[in-house]
């Protein structure tokens, strides 16, 4: 989760892509460059250990654009293939 929030505020599409799971993947994504992502607080996990291969995790991810601030509070799914964790979805709250 940290990973692909990094990349949101990095900017870096490929790597959201590259770990979105195959059967929810969209075709591309075009990051919107004036909003500025500030900070991210894990609000809740379930699972996601050494020993699962799927995962809950809730956020809220804090954001800036044009002089507004605000929130993105979500509840997203992963499972794990291999040895990597893929975003599968996410529940918007």
């Amino acid at each position: 989760m940290r990973s692909r929030y990094s990349a949101f505020a990095l900017g870096r599409p490929a790597y959201l892509l590259d770990t979105w799971h195959p059967s929810t993947r969209p075709s591309r994504l075009d990051p919107d460059p004036g909003l500025v992502w500030r900070r991210l607080v894990i609000v809740d996990r379930e699972a996601g250990g050494p020993f699962d291969d799927r995962g809950v995790v809730e956020f809220e991810a804090h954001w800036a654009h044009d002089g507004e601030r605000g929130t993105l509070h979500e509840r997203s799914r992963f499972v794990r293939e291999g040895r990597r964790w893929l975003y599968v979805d996410g529940a918007v709250r």
